[in-house]
C-alpha cells in the first residue's frame, strides 16, 4: 500500500518539474525543439530559436551521466586489472589514468566553450574554419548554447559532390588546421571524428568551410614535447634514420623507437626508413600494417606505457585524422607533409628566437627560417607544375618538335 500512495505523488513532482522547464524555455526561446538533432554518450543537442530569431543548438548533458562516469570507470579499472593478472603482457593502466583525468574536463560545458573560443582566436587566419559562437548567457556547466551550423560530415564524399565541395581542399585545409594546432601551438582538438568535424559552403559567401564541433578534449602540449615531435617529424618525412631514433628515444620509445615511428605513422618500417613523403601508400603495405599490429600487440602495449602521456592523444588524433583521410582518398597527399613540414620550421624557428637575446642570432635564425619555407614552396611548385596539364602539354609539344626535327 505504500508504494501505491507514493506513486502517483512521483508522477505528479515529474508533470510539474516537466512544466516548470517548458515554462523557462518559452521565455528563453521562441521554439525549442524537443526531439534531438544528435545525441552521445554525454549529452544530445536540441535546436532553438532565440527571441532575436537567431539559430541555435542547445546541448544538455544526460542528467545522471556524471555518477554513471564514474561507475564506469570504477567497473574499467577492475576489468583492466583482472586482464593484466591473466596477461601480464597487456598492460593498459593508460587507460584508467587518462579517463580520471580527461572526463571531469568533457563534463565541464564551461570549459568546452573556453576551449572552441580559444582555438577559434588561435586559428583566426583560416577563414575557411568555422567555430559556432558561444552564448555564454545561456550557458552552464550542464548546458552549452552556441549557434546551429549546419553542414555534411567530413567523410561523407556524396554530400561534397552534391554541393560542389572540393575534396582535395578539404583534406588540405584540415591538414593545415591540425598541423597549426599540433606544431605551432600545442592546444589540440582531439576528438576530429566524422560527427565533429562539418564541411559546408558559407551562406554568405559560398566559400568551403571546415566546422569544428564538440571542444570539450584538447590536449596541451608543453614546449619540449613540440620541439621533439617537431624535430621527429622532420626526421619521418624525409626519412632522415638518425634523427628518427634521437627524438622517438627523447620521446620515451627507448629501443622500441622503429615501433614507434611506425605506430605514429601507420606506415611499414621499409616506408619510414626511406621517408614517408618519397613512398605511397600500398595496399599490400596496409595488409602488412594490420598483420604486425596483431604479432606485436604486447610491445605496443609496452610502448604505450613509456611515452609521455601527451601523446596517447596525439596517436588518437593521428588514427582519426587518418581515417577520414582514407575515406577522402587523400591519405599520404604530398600537400599534408608539405604542410607538416612548413609548421615544423615555422615552430621550431620561433622556439630558437625565444631562447636567444641576441638581435643578430634572432636574424639569422629568421632568415634560416625564410630559405626553409622558400624551399618549401618551390618543391611544391615544382610537384604542381609536374602534376598541373600545363607541364603535360609542354611536354606533349616538346616531344612533337623534337620527332618533326
Amino acid at each position: 500500500m505504500p508504494s501505491q500512495a507514493v506513486k502517483p505523488h512521483s508522477m505528479i513532482d515529474k508533470r510539474d518539474k516537466l512544466s516548470a522547464v517548458r515554462a523557462v524555455l518559452e521565455q528563453l526561446f521562441i521554439s525549442f525543439e524537443e526531439k534531438p538533432q544528435g545525441a552521445a554518450s554525454l549529452a544530445q543537442v536540441h535546436k532553438a530559436v532565440l527571441p532575436n530569431g537567431r539559430t541555435v543548438a542547445v546541448k544538455v548533458q544526460h542528467p545522471k551521466v556524471q555518477a554513471q562516469s564514474s561507475k564506469d570507470i570504477v567497473v574499467m579499472e577492475f576489468l583492466l586489472q583482472v586482464v593484466h593478472w591473466l596477461f601480464p603482457d597487456f598492460a593498459f593502466m593508460w587507460l584508467v589514468e587518462e579517463a580520471k583525468r580527461n572526463m571531469p574536463l568533457e563534463l565541464d560545458f564551461l570549459n568546452e566553450g573556453r576551449n572552441a573560443e580559444k582555438v577559434a582566436c588561435m586559428l583566426k587566419q583560416f577563414d575557411f574554419l568555422k567555430v559556432p559562437k558561444i552564448h555564454w548567457d545561456l550557458s552552464t556547466k550542464r548546458v552549452l548554447t552556441m549557434d546551429f551550423v549546419e553542414g555534411g560530415q567530413v567523410n561523407d564524399r556524396e554530400y561534397m559532390r552534391t554541393h560542389g565541395i572540393d575534396i582535395n581542399e578539404i583534406s588540405r585545409n584540415l591538414g593545415k588546421m591540425y598541423s597549426e594546432m599540433i606544431f605551432v601551438n600545442g592546444f589540440v582538438h582531439c576528438d576530429p571524428h566524422p560527427g565533429n568535424v562539418l564541411v559546408r559552403k558559407c551562406p554568405k559567401s559560398n566559400k568551403t568551410e571546415i566546422v569544428l564541433l564538440d571542444h570539450g578534449l584538447y590536449q596541451v602540449l608543453n614546449q619540449d614535447f613540440r620541439m621533439d615531435y617537431c624535430r621527429l617529424w622532420q626526421g619521418l618525412i624525409k626519412g632522415d634514420m638518425k634523427g628518427i631514433e634521437r627524438y622517438s628515444r627523447r620521446l620515451g620509445a627507448g629501443d622500441l623507437y622503429p615501433l614507434f615511428a611506425c605506430v605514429l605513422t601507420a606506415r611499414s618500417w621499409t616506408s619510414v626508413s626511406t621517408g614517408i613523403s618519397q613512398t605511397p601508400v600500398t595496399h599490400a603495405e596496409d595488409v602488412e600494417i594490420r598483420t604486425n599490429a596483431a604479432m606485436y600487440l604486447p610491445q605496443i602495449s609496452d610502448l604505450l606505457n613509456r611515452v609521455p602521456r601527451q601523446m596517447l592523444l596525439l596517436l588518437k588524433t593521428n588514427d582519426l585524422l587518418r581515417g577520414i583521410e582514407a575515406v577522402l582518398q587523400t591519405r599520404a597527399s604530398s600537400s599534408s607533409f608539405l604542410n607538416m613540414s612548413r609548421c615544423c620550421t615555422r615552430a621550431i624557428a620561433s622556439y630558437k628566437r625565444s631562447k636567444t637575446k641576441s638581435r643578430t642570432r634572432r636574424l639569422k635564425i629568421s632568415l634560416a627560417e625564410t630559405v626553409s619555407l622558400c624551399q618549401i614552396s618551390l618543391y611544391e611548385l615544382m610537384l604542381w607544375i609536374q602534376s598541373s596539364v600545363l607541364a603535360r602539354w609542354i611536354c606533349s609539344m616538346l616531344s612533337y618538335l623534337s620527332y618533326t626535327h
